[in-house]
Protein backbone atom coordinates (compact mmCIF):
# COMPACT_ATOMS: atom_id res chain seq x y z
CA UNK A 1 0.00 0.00 0.00
CA UNK A 2 1.28 3.50 -0.87
CA UNK A 3 0.20 6.48 1.23
CA UNK A 4 0.95 10.17 0.73
CA UNK A 5 1.10 12.22 3.95
CA UNK A 6 0.73 15.97 3.42
CA UNK A 7 1.71 17.36 6.82
CA UNK A 8 3.95 20.33 7.72
CA UNK A 9 4.74 19.13 11.25
CA UNK A 10 7.99 17.27 10.58
CA UNK A 11 7.89 15.44 13.92
CA UNK A 12 4.38 14.13 13.43
CA UNK A 13 5.02 13.27 9.79
CA UNK A 14 8.10 11.28 10.76
CA UNK A 15 6.23 9.38 13.46
CA UNK A 16 3.42 8.55 11.03
CA UNK A 17 5.81 7.43 8.34
CA UNK A 18 7.78 5.18 10.69
CA UNK A 19 4.62 3.77 12.25
CA UNK A 20 3.10 2.97 8.87
CA UNK A 21 6.36 1.36 7.71
CA UNK A 22 6.13 -1.06 10.67
CA UNK A 23 2.79 -2.18 9.20
CA UNK A 24 4.23 -2.59 5.69
CA UNK A 25 2.76 0.66 4.39
CA UNK A 26 5.01 2.69 2.08
CA UNK A 27 4.48 6.32 3.15
CA UNK A 28 5.84 9.45 1.45
CA UNK A 29 5.73 12.89 3.09
CA UNK A 30 5.03 16.28 1.53
CA UNK A 31 5.32 19.29 3.82
CA UNK A 32 3.60 22.13 1.95
CA UNK A 33 0.63 22.89 -0.32
CA UNK A 34 2.53 22.98 -3.64
CA UNK A 35 4.62 19.90 -2.87
CA UNK A 36 1.52 18.01 -1.79
CA UNK A 37 -0.31 18.93 -4.98
CA UNK A 38 2.63 17.86 -7.17
CA UNK A 39 3.13 14.53 -5.43
CA UNK A 40 -0.59 13.81 -5.34
CA UNK A 41 -0.97 14.41 -9.08
CA UNK A 42 2.24 12.70 -10.22
CA UNK A 43 2.11 9.69 -7.92
CA UNK A 44 -0.19 6.69 -7.64
CA UNK A 45 -1.46 6.48 -4.09
CA UNK A 46 -3.88 4.19 -2.31
CA UNK A 47 -4.71 6.88 0.27
CA UNK A 48 -3.78 10.53 0.85
CA UNK A 49 -3.60 11.80 4.45
CA UNK A 50 -4.06 15.56 4.23
CA UNK A 51 -3.58 18.16 6.96
CA UNK A 52 -5.74 21.28 6.87
CA UNK A 53 -3.15 23.88 7.91
CA UNK A 54 -0.34 23.87 5.33
CA UNK A 55 2.33 26.37 4.27
CA UNK A 56 1.12 27.94 1.04
CA UNK A 57 -2.56 27.12 1.32
CA UNK A 58 -5.41 25.28 2.98
CA UNK A 59 -5.82 21.54 2.94
CA UNK A 60 -9.49 22.14 2.13
CA UNK A 61 -8.47 24.07 -0.99
CA UNK A 62 -5.95 21.40 -1.97
CA UNK A 63 -8.58 18.67 -1.61
CA UNK A 64 -11.00 20.68 -3.76
CA UNK A 65 -8.34 21.23 -6.43
CA UNK A 66 -7.35 17.57 -6.55
CA UNK A 67 -10.99 16.54 -7.01
CA UNK A 68 -11.44 19.16 -9.71
CA UNK A 69 -8.42 17.72 -11.52
CA UNK A 70 -10.14 14.33 -11.52
CA UNK A 71 -8.03 12.69 -8.80
CA UNK A 72 -10.21 10.10 -7.10
CA UNK A 73 -7.76 8.70 -4.56
CA UNK A 74 -9.39 8.36 -1.10
CA UNK A 75 -8.46 11.36 1.08
CA UNK A 76 -8.36 11.38 4.88
CA UNK A 77 -8.34 14.89 6.38
CA UNK A 78 -6.12 15.08 9.47
CA UNK A 79 -6.33 18.26 11.54
CA UNK A 80 -6.52 19.85 14.96
CA UNK A 81 -9.82 21.49 14.04
CA UNK A 82 -12.73 19.61 15.56
CA UNK A 83 -15.81 21.78 14.99
CA UNK A 84 -18.77 20.49 13.02
CA UNK A 85 -18.30 23.25 10.44
CA UNK A 86 -14.71 22.18 9.84
CA UNK A 87 -15.67 18.54 9.41
CA UNK A 88 -18.41 19.51 6.99
CA UNK A 89 -15.98 21.74 5.07
CA UNK A 90 -13.56 18.85 4.66
CA UNK A 91 -16.23 16.45 3.45
CA UNK A 92 -17.70 19.07 1.13
CA UNK A 93 -14.23 19.64 -0.33
CA UNK A 94 -14.18 15.99 -1.40
CA UNK A 95 -12.55 14.22 1.53
CA UNK A 96 -13.63 10.65 2.26
CA UNK A 97 -12.93 10.68 5.99
CA UNK A 98 -11.94 13.08 8.76
CA UNK A 99 -9.79 12.51 11.86
CA UNK A 100 -8.98 15.14 14.50
CA UNK A 101 -5.76 15.56 16.47
CA UNK A 102 -4.78 14.16 18.87
CA UNK A 103 -5.61 10.69 17.66
CA UNK A 104 -4.67 7.10 18.33
CA UNK A 105 -2.34 5.68 15.69
CA UNK A 106 -4.33 2.44 15.63
CA UNK A 107 -7.43 4.36 14.60
CA UNK A 108 -5.53 6.22 11.87
CA UNK A 109 -4.16 2.92 10.55
CA UNK A 110 -7.62 1.33 10.60
CA UNK A 111 -9.13 4.25 8.69
CA UNK A 112 -6.33 4.18 6.10
CA UNK A 113 -6.85 0.46 5.57
CA UNK A 114 -10.61 0.92 5.26
CA UNK A 115 -10.16 3.68 2.64
CA UNK A 116 -7.60 1.60 0.73
CA UNK A 117 -10.02 -1.32 0.59
CA UNK A 118 -12.72 0.95 -0.81
CA UNK A 119 -10.39 2.63 -3.29
CA UNK A 120 -10.14 0.12 -6.16
CA UNK A 121 -13.89 -0.50 -6.18
CA UNK A 122 -14.56 3.22 -6.35
CA UNK A 123 -12.01 4.15 -8.98
CA UNK A 124 -11.81 1.51 -11.73
CA UNK A 125 -9.71 2.92 -14.52
CA UNK A 126 -8.21 1.59 -17.73
CA UNK A 127 -5.84 3.61 -19.89
CA UNK A 128 -4.48 2.71 -23.31
CA UNK A 129 -1.44 3.86 -25.27
CA UNK A 130 -1.33 2.48 -28.81
CA UNK A 131 -2.26 -1.21 -28.38
CA UNK A 132 -1.11 -1.34 -24.75
CA UNK A 133 -3.89 -1.46 -22.13
CA UNK A 134 -3.42 -1.04 -18.38
CA UNK A 135 -6.22 -1.71 -15.89
CA UNK A 136 -5.22 0.07 -12.68
CA UNK A 137 -7.96 -1.55 -10.62
CA UNK A 138 -7.03 -5.16 -11.39
CA UNK A 139 -3.42 -4.31 -12.35
CA UNK A 140 -3.84 -6.30 -15.54
CA UNK A 141 -1.61 -5.35 -18.48
CA UNK A 142 -1.94 -6.47 -22.08
CA UNK A 143 -0.50 -5.51 -25.46
CA UNK A 144 -2.06 -6.46 -28.77
CA UNK A 145 -4.52 -8.50 -26.70
CA UNK A 146 -1.80 -10.58 -25.05
CA UNK A 147 -1.54 -10.52 -21.21
CA UNK A 148 1.78 -9.38 -19.74
CA UNK A 149 2.95 -10.28 -16.24
CA UNK A 150 4.80 -7.52 -14.39
CA UNK A 151 6.45 -7.27 -10.98
CA UNK A 152 5.26 -4.59 -8.54
CA UNK A 153 8.14 -2.25 -9.47
CA UNK A 154 7.65 -2.84 -13.20
CA UNK A 155 3.96 -2.03 -12.85
CA UNK A 156 4.73 1.14 -10.85
CA UNK A 157 7.12 2.28 -13.58
CA UNK A 158 4.64 1.48 -16.35
CA UNK A 159 1.87 3.28 -14.46
CA UNK A 160 4.00 6.42 -14.24
CA UNK A 161 4.83 6.22 -17.95
CA UNK A 162 1.22 5.68 -19.01
CA UNK A 163 -0.12 8.50 -16.85
CA UNK A 164 2.46 10.84 -18.40
CA UNK A 165 2.31 9.54 -21.96
CA UNK A 166 3.70 12.02 -24.47
CA UNK A 167 5.58 13.98 -21.80
CA UNK A 168 9.31 14.07 -21.16
CA UNK A 169 9.85 12.82 -17.60
CA UNK A 170 13.16 13.01 -15.77
CA UNK A 171 14.88 10.45 -13.56
CA UNK A 172 14.10 12.22 -10.29
CA UNK A 173 10.34 12.24 -10.94
CA UNK A 174 10.36 8.56 -11.91
CA UNK A 175 12.42 7.37 -8.95
CA UNK A 176 10.27 9.41 -6.51
CA UNK A 177 7.21 7.54 -7.82
CA UNK A 178 8.64 4.03 -8.09
CA UNK A 179 10.73 4.18 -4.90
CA UNK A 180 10.55 7.29 -2.67
CA UNK A 181 12.16 10.70 -2.27
CA UNK A 182 15.17 9.21 -0.43
CA UNK A 183 16.16 6.96 -3.33
CA UNK A 184 19.34 8.03 -5.13
CA UNK A 185 18.30 8.90 -8.72
CA UNK A 186 21.90 8.66 -9.93
CA UNK A 187 22.30 4.91 -9.51
CA UNK A 188 21.69 2.60 -12.47
CA UNK A 189 18.75 0.84 -10.80
CA UNK A 190 16.29 2.82 -12.92
CA UNK A 191 18.00 1.84 -16.17
CA UNK A 192 17.88 -1.83 -15.13
CA UNK A 193 14.17 -1.56 -14.39
CA UNK A 194 13.49 0.23 -17.69
CA UNK A 195 15.33 -2.52 -19.59
CA UNK A 196 13.25 -5.19 -17.85
CA UNK A 197 10.01 -3.38 -18.65
CA UNK A 198 11.10 -2.75 -22.24
CA UNK A 199 11.76 -6.47 -22.79
CA UNK A 200 8.20 -7.28 -21.70
CA UNK A 201 6.09 -4.54 -23.28
CA UNK A 202 8.23 -3.18 -26.13
CA UNK A 203 10.78 -5.54 -27.67
CA UNK A 204 8.27 -8.03 -29.17
CA UNK A 205 5.95 -5.30 -30.48
CA UNK A 206 5.63 -2.41 -32.92
CA UNK A 207 5.49 0.54 -32.42
CA UNK A 208 8.03 1.01 -29.65
CA UNK A 209 6.68 2.94 -26.66
CA UNK A 210 9.63 3.62 -24.33
CA UNK A 211 11.99 6.25 -25.71
CA UNK A 212 15.22 7.27 -23.97
CA UNK A 213 16.12 10.94 -24.36
CA UNK A 214 19.78 11.32 -23.49
CA UNK A 215 20.32 13.95 -20.84
CA UNK A 216 16.58 14.58 -20.44
CA UNK A 217 14.90 11.35 -19.30
CA UNK A 218 12.23 9.30 -21.04
CA UNK A 219 9.14 9.75 -23.16
CA UNK A 220 6.38 7.15 -23.38
CA UNK A 221 4.25 6.86 -26.49
CA UNK A 222 4.06 5.61 -30.05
Amino acid sequence: MRVLIVEDDAGLAGILREGLAEHHVDATVASAFDEGRERAVLGAWDVIVLDVMLPGGSGFDLCTELRRRGLRTPILMLTARDTVDDRVSGLDAGADDYLTKPFAFRELLARIRALARRGPALVPETLAVADLEVDFGSRNVSRAGRPIQLTAKEFALLEFFVRHAGQVVDRAAITAHVWDENHDPFTNVLEVLVRRLRRKIDDPYVPKLIHTLRGAGYRFGA
